[in-house]
């Protein structure tokens, strides 16, 4: 009896450092879901001069990849680890989220900044009047990623339902295209870490392209329900090599809520309702 009990105790134990293990190899995999671009180098980012449109307006279209943040929204956007002023019930949430409950792996919108980790562009349209829209494109068909920043001097409207890309407003401030943002949900995390944010959430991001192979985004951050103060974070966005199959055009990437994008990557309860 006694050797019998000590092999199902081994055997048990073998079971829970097994399962233990699936864990830790599921949480990886969430956490490596980006993959990366190839993008101009920086011996090349000068090679050519900044392009204008036919407006005379800075050309911003790209393909772009990175310009946001993914894995930690404080690293990426030039903060120094505990710097961005989260409240305190927003660090106690941040700290109970797991990698395994990440949105994006339901197939849910990124949000913003988080513009990468695929490749993204501009793309802009016209009407008789001038620059009308601009949208803010994933890969072909992601998750609805398609943002879009009015550009015909309208102002934000009253009432409006909070939603996963808000309502944006563009300008021109000289070179620099200016977005500002309202009307967020609380539901798209900043990063994989699971930084949260309100519906009071206010962004403005300026988008500078500052030569022929780089764009800046400085973004700031507005929201009084989650931050003591407004914060602001600086991104570096680096141009698709052309002449690729991946930089001639942005490829087709189709995840929708609740395809099992989840399931298919073995994420227990992603996508599965469990």
């Amino acid at each position: 009896m006694k050797k019998m009990f000590m092999v199902s105790v081994a055997v048990a134990g073998l079971a829970v450092v097994g399962a233990q293990l699936q864990a830790q190899d599921q949480e990886e995999r969430v956490r490596h879901i980006a993959p990366r671009a190839p993008v101009v180098p920086d011996s090349q980012v000068t090679s050519q001069p900044i392009p204008r449109l036919p407006d005379g307006k800075i050309d911003l279209t790209g393909p772009w990849f990175d310009g946001g943040s993914n894995g930690n929204i404080e690293r990426d956007g030039g903060l120094k680890p505990g710097e961005l002023p989260l409240l305190p019930w927003a660090r106690e949430l941040m700290a109970k989220r797991q990698p395994k409950d990440e949105p994006y792996t339901a197939c849910l919108p990124m949000g913003v900044p988080r513009v990468n980790p695929y490749p993204w562009k501009f793309a802009m349209t016209y009407t008789s009047k001038g620059l009308s829209h601009i949208y803010q494109l994933h890969e072909t068909g992601d998750a609805g990623a398609h943002r879009v920043i009015y550009m015909d001097g309208r102002k934000h409207p009253d009432g409006l339902i909070p939603s996963w890309w808000g309502h944006s407003i563009g300008r021109w401030e000289g070179d620099t295209l200016v977005i500002d943002t309202v009307g967020y949900n609380d539901k798209f995390w900043f990063d994989s870490r699971g930084t949260p944010h309100t519906e009071q959430l206010h962004t403005v991001e300026r988008w500078t392209r500052i030569n022929y192979g780089r764009m800046t985004h400085e973004f700031t951050i507005e929201d009084p329900g989650a931050l003591s103060r407004p914060v602001t974070l600086k991104f570096t966005a680096s141009l698709v090599r052309p002449n690729l199959k991946v930089g001639d055009d942005l490829l087709e990437f189709i995840c929708l809520e609740d395809n099992q994008y989840g399931a298919a990557a073995q994420i227990e309860g992603i996508g599965s309702g469990k």
